[in-house]
């Protein structure tokens, strides 16, 4: 079983993943799990005996490069502001946020074991982050100049509530992007298509080995 404490988190991430440069942002580099190490091909099955959630914050998905990638390259949109990156996972985005000289970067996921890998991959970065593991989806959206979400519509039902508290969150004021692979679940109506790429991934995580893969705006 792991240790479910901070120091227990960041240890089995360090034993499990290797430092690697996500293909499409080789500015970044992150603790991920690829074919060689052990977390890789874990069953959902092993992976419940040992205590851990399913490991999203262990892969860089096409959503979260993309967005990460599009920050890298436009970084006025975040420098200087307040961002939030929802869902953040390994933290990807939040990195890139911060590398663009974002003022402030609080990262959200409910999975704990995602605190242990932004804190790993924000030091690498040489960047600071904040994190909090609350469900944001359970109030109205924190004060912030930018959201940033990265591939969450994998789910109808939370796509549907997801959308919705982004929606929301645009209309206090902030600027909302999101990443998107094409999941079937995401609504691609009345939203502005911003940029697109082609995100090299696996076919032990998606069905293809590139995603084409859309940066969007709620307008």
């Amino acid at each position: 079983m792991i240790e479910q404490t901070p120091e227990g988190r960041r240890a089995f991430i360090l034993a499990n993943t290797r430092l690697q440069v996500p293909p499409h942002t080789p500015e970044l580099s992150l603790h991920l799990a690829d074919e060689i190490t052990p977390i890789w091909r874990m069953t959902e099955e092993a992976l419940e005996q040992i205590g851990l959630p399913p490991p999203f914050w262990a892969f860089a998905w096409a959503g979260g490069q993309a967005l990460a990638r599009y920050i890298l390259d436009h970084p006025h949109l975040v420098a200087g502001r307040r961002v939030v990156d929802f869902a953040s996972g390994s933290g990807i985005v939040a990195v890139a946020a911060a590398k663009a000289g974002a003022a402030q970067v609080l990262a959200a996921d409910i999975d704990p074991f995602c605190r242990a890998a932004l804190g790993l991959n924000a030091a690498v970065n040489g960047v600071a982050c904040d994190f909090t593991d609350a469900d944001l989806l359970d109030a109205a959206p924190p004060p912030a100049d930018v959201i940033l979400a990265g591939d969450i519509c994998y789910e109808k039902p939370l796509a549907q509530r997801v959308m919705d508290w982004l929606g929301q969150a645009r209309r206090q004021g902030a600027l909302v992007l999101i990443g998107d692979p094409g999941r079937s679940y995401f609504p691609r109506q009345g939203l502005d298509k911003l940029a697109e790429y082609q995100v090299p991934t696996t076919r032990e995580l998606e069905d293809m080995e590139v995603k084409k893969t859309a940066v969007w705006a709620l307008p």
